[in-house]
């Protein structure tokens, strides 16, 4: 079996404290980090124990995950496994890179997040210039704020030209076709980002070769449809893995639409859907086929968002 995993623990604690975060943010106390390293561990074990499935695996912790040392222990043992695809984290950067050291650079990838007023520019800068000093993949981006584009533009000028930068619309923003074009104008992928894609009905990857896990090992089919289709540890979950349509009405998140088949992100993004850089900027990927979007494409050229199979019927677990 090919899984992709994406996996949320307990952990809800950050060292950032970003106002325009749709997380709510807390300091854990000590039990409950303790709870996190814990869940993490027991599915780091599943993970390296399925040598029969070939597994991928993308972090997206509440917090950050990268101050804490289990979290960078998991990044380093899993990218080791040969039936480990790929394992990557959504990540401020935060973080001495150091550790990398001891990763399998093939296998391990990073989802970087720039927060104007939360971290020094030129640190930031710093940390990625260490990640391609040491061959590590890895996108960069930033949420597309007005207030943010001018730190935005100066970011992707100093970073190197195969470092894919992207920009998340801003939860609840509406854009102008002037303020899209200039956000644009950076990434030639926000078209995707900047409107709510209807997912009603729509096939999708998740609940089929995409899943959700928590720190129990609750499996649902992403982490906003909340129906469960089983628990990770007693293998309940196999039984209910298959093709579904999406119940929700709309899907505004990139780590939920990406896996959307009516959108072509998996070309997009082939090879690199986990870590958010697209196949032309993946090491190694040569030319991307012809039709596919990347960085520096005019954005008349986009792939334009349109069903490519039909609806199907909506499955309960």
């Amino acid at each position: 079996m090919d899984l992709t995993i994406l996996y949320r623990g307990p952990l809800a604690s950050c060292d950032y404290d970003c106002p325009y975060c749709p997380f709510a943010k807390r300091r854990d106390s000590r039990a409950q980090l303790t709870a996190d390293r814990e869940a993490l561990e027991r599915f780091t074990g599943w993970a390296a124990e399925r040598t029969g499935d070939r597994l991928s695996v993308l972090f997206t912790p509440w917090g950050e995950g990268l101050v804490r040392s289990w979290y960078r222990r998991a990044l380093t043992e899993l990218s080791r496994l040969p039936h480990i695809e790929r394992v990557a984290i959504q990540t401020n950067l935060s973080c001495r890179t150091g550790w990398l050291a001891d990763a399998d650079p093939e296998r391990i990838a990073l989802w970087c997040t720039y927060h104007p007023g939360q971290t020094p520019y030129e640190r930031f800068l710093g940390r990625c210039r260490e990640l391609s000093a040491q061959g590590i993949r890895y996108s960069v981006g930033v949420v597309g704020f007005d207030k943010h584009l001018d730190e935005a533009r100066r970011l992707r000028a100093a970073l190197p030209e195969e470092v894919y930068l992207w920009v998340n619309a801003a939860e609840g923003h509406t854009y102008t076709d002037e303020e899209a074009a200039r956000w644009t104008e950076l990434d030639p992928l926000f078209p995707y980002s900047r409107d709510p894609h209807r997912s009603a009905g729509l096939p999708c990857r998740t609940g089929e070769s995409v899943i959700s896990v928590d720190g129990d090992g609750t499996v649902r089919r992403c982490h906003f449809v909340k129906a469960e289709l089983g628990n990770l540890y007693d293998g309940s979950y196999r039984r209910a893995l298959g093709p579904r349509a999406c119940p929700l009405a709309v899907c505004d998140c990139h780590i939920g639409y990406v896996h959307l088949e009516s959108l072509p992100l998996y070309d997009v993004f082939a090879g690199g859907v986990l870590e958010r850089i697209p196949a032309g900027l993946v090491p190694g990927a040569g030319t991307p086929p012809d039709g596919l979007v990347v960085p520096g494409t005019p954005p008349d050229g986009l792939v334009v968002p349109g069903p490519s199979r039909r609806a199907l019927p909506l499955l309960e677990p």
